[in-house]
């Protein structure tokens, strides 16, 4: 099967191309799926996947970049983003690309209006407001552009139920990930023995652990045996989170922040260092959506997202100044002004 137009045409798009239009996006796109939108776009990056897919040893390559665990999109278009709100409106999303995919004749393709061509309709379908699928159009856009048409329309294109946090309104979810653990009545007196939980799948109430104060994240996911971790991901050695090290040097306990990131300890200069080296891109800001467990440290509860993969590929794929994003045009630096913005303004 030949590419469509559409395809060639966002083939074509640069990196940096939708890097920018994802930092003018992200205020449209509704709260409670904005730290969600970087976290998938962090989790898929389109530069590691033209690599891969142009490479002339795949299985050596990944055995250099030491790559663990499913990074392949095409093995998980229907469920990649399972994490983000908008995943429930992903059927009528799917439909809104494929119609416009097939039905593209323009002379150039751009980005932004394509984005907004696919949120009008996908949100007129699911009688819903344009801000809570412009984040998932984003997302799906960028699968197909790495899946291709074909596998992209093959899927049955169809959403996981809503389930746990996520079953509530945007706001619910929104007020649900601020909340800290009760301390108890006596609480106020407590100072670094405080508890608080680490969500880790906002779709499934039990998939938490706690954690104390000013803890690392990976610290406290090790101390939870309540199940056969390794038998569910088997890069999973100690507790949901994988882990090989503890000093920062494996790149394994790379996470997503869904929900108070502000809580965690700002970013020290050695994850900082060694984010570029994996290819996790991580703005020059305090406290990014995407962290290293072993590293940030918790000072109130969190919602987690873990990765499906890792591996170091940063100095090959980028090289070190690449990597090091401006904060005045990145995405997730205008996700920490948004954020500030609001909490001035209350």
């Amino acid at each position: 099967m030949s590419k469509t137009k559409f395809e060639s045409e966002l083939n074509a798009i640069e990196e940096k191309v939708w890097d920018q239009v994802l930092a003018e996006e992200l205020s449209d796109i509704h709260e409670v799926d904005r730290s969600a939108t970087l976290i998938w776009f962090a989790f898929f990056p389109i530069a590691l996947h033209r690599y891969l897919v142009g490479s002339d040893n795949l299985e050596g390559d990944l055995l250099g970049f030491a790559i663990k665990g499913n990074y392949r999109l095409a093995d998980q278009i229907d469920s990649s983003h399972r994490f983000m709100y908008g995943h429930r409106y992903w059927p009528h999303l799917k439909r809104s690309i494929i119609a416009r995919a097939n039905a593209f004749d323009d002379d150039d393709l751009d980005l932004k209006k394509e984005v907004d061509l696919v949120v009008q309709s996908t949100a007129a379908a699911a009688n819903t407001d344009q801000a809570l699928v412009r984040g998932i159009a984003l997302v799906g856009l960028m699968t197909l552009n790495q899946t291709g048409l074909k596998e992209f329309a093959k899927t049955n294109g169809e959403s996981a139920k809503a389930e746990g946090v996520l079953k509530a309104s945007p706001e619910s979810v929104i007020t649900a990930r601020s909340k800290d653990k009760k301390q108890g009545l006596l609480g106020f007196l407590r100072t670094i023995d405080k508890e608080f939980s680490v969500q880790w799948d906002e779709s499934d109430p039990r998939a938490r652990f706690d954690i104390i104060f000013d803890e690392e994240i990976a610290s406290g996911a090790a101390r939870d045996q309540s199940r056969d971790w390794r038998k569910r991901d088997e890069r999973c050695i100690e507790g949901v989170i994988p882990v090989e090290c503890r000093s920062a040097a494996c790149g394994t306990c790379w996470v997503g922040v869904i929900g108070g990131a502000e809580k965690l300890s700002d970013v020290e200069r050695l994850e900082r260092k060694q984010m570029k080296v994996f290819g996790y891109k991580q703005d020059d800001i305090a406290k990014p959506v995407v962290r290293l467990a072993c590293q940030a440290r918790a000072q109130g509860s969190v919602s987690i997202v873990l990765p499906p993969w890792n591996g170091v590929f940063g100095k090959k794929i980028y090289g070190v100044e690449e990597v090091r994003l401006k904060p005045a045009t990145s995405a997730a630096a205008k996700l920490r002004e948004t954020i500030d913005a609001m909490g001035s303004e209350n």
